[in-house]
């Protein structure tokens, strides 16, 4: 071997060994995460619907990584100020969003302007579970399927009440679109609060109403208020006696639904650990039970390229339904 292709081997293994120095912290690095606590930010008020399932889901975590997963609230605008804080946090692995539909799509249509890009500030995760929401009424109106409804507000225009979170919100949405669908005109009634609508549904001064299952069921199976339709494509588990929209709608499905996302630059391999913990976590009976009893249903199957590709097909399913109903963004 000459004098020059010695040199240029032993600059090779140089090299080698040089990349090889640079790649053990790295790796001891990853393999140590996490080493300690995890945040997540939630969007809605202690004691709300998504916060109650990420505290269960960072509780089931935190056993198994043997660090603290703090939940930490940060309520307002329309899940605007928790969504911001989500997006500026570091990107360093120990900072999550556990997010619903309203915070990473539907907000995107209702709001001229966000201080965040929902696409390129945040990268999914791992989705985590369904919502389904229920169309229901007080049993004394009389109404006993959908199909009475229906009837009725073509007879009655305009004069039968529905009980949403407001006309822009996910569930304010889901009314106008059964009513264009069915070709039939309903009155809003916005509530901030759903015990206040249940109430008032529960004393007959509200015709109908419109929430999440978990807000409803208990009535429902109570017999205190007649659940008329889920929006999921197939039956719910815990009210498999309640038909779907698309029994009568082909084809419709209007669920929510909640995952985790992080801030956009988080290393691949803590997404990817924290995707496949979660989907093993979500296999296991009891917390497919639990998920059940807190209204959401258990859809742990997708890795972070396929929450990706459902967060695209999501928007662009939520654009036409924006256009059908004639939202305009404020």
């Amino acid at each position: 071997m000459d004098l020059d292709a010695q040199r240029r081997q032993l600059l090779n293994w140089a090299a080698c060994g040089l990349g090889a120095a640079w790649a053990l912290p790295a790796m001891a690095q990853t393999s140590a995460w996490p080493n300690r606590a995890i945040k997540w930010i939630v969007s809605q008020p202690a004691g709300a619907g998504p916060d109650i399932l990420a505290r269960y889901i960072a509780e089931q975590l935190a056993r198994s990584w043997g660090q603290a997963v703090v939940v930490e609230n940060r309520p307002g605008g329309q899940n605007v100020i928790g969504t911001q804080a989500a997006a500026r946090a570091a990107p360093d692995g120990y900072n999550f969003f556990y997010a619903t539909t309203a915070a990473m799509v539907t907000n995107g249509f209702t709001f001229k302007t966000l201080p965040f890009d929902l696409e390129k500030d945040f990268v999914p995760v791992v989705l985590i579970g369904r919502s389904p929401f229920v169309l229901a009424t007080q049993p004394a109106t009389g109404i006993q399927s959908l199909a009475d409804l229906i009837a009725r507000a073509k007879a009655q225009p305009e004069k039968l009440t529905i009980a949403t979170e407001g006309p822009k919100t996910f569930s304010g949405m889901l009314a106008d679109t059964v009513a264009a669908m069915a070709g039939i005109r309903l009155t809003h009634v916005p509530y901030n609060k759903a015990p206040e609508a249940i109430q008032d549904v529960l004393g007959g001064r509200i015709d109908l109403i419109c929430l999440p299952d978990a807000a409803l069921s208990a009535y429902i199976n109570n017999n205190q208020i007649k659940a008329l339709a889920v929006s999921t494509a197939q039956r719910v588990p815990n009210l498999p006696q309640v038909p779907s929209l698309s029994d009568t709608f082909a084809g419709f499905e209007y669920a929510g639904w909640n995952g985790l996302f992080a801030p956009a630059n988080t290393p691949a391999d803590v997404v990817n650990r924290v995707n496949r913990d979660i989907q093993v976590m979500l296999r296991q009976p009891d917390v497919v039970q639990r998920l059940a009893s807190l209204g959401s249903i258990a859809d742990g199957g997708m890795s972070p390229s396929a929450f990706t590709a459902f967060m695209k097909a999501e928007r662009e399913r939520w654009a036409s339904i924006v256009k059908a109903i004639g939202i305009k963004a404020e």
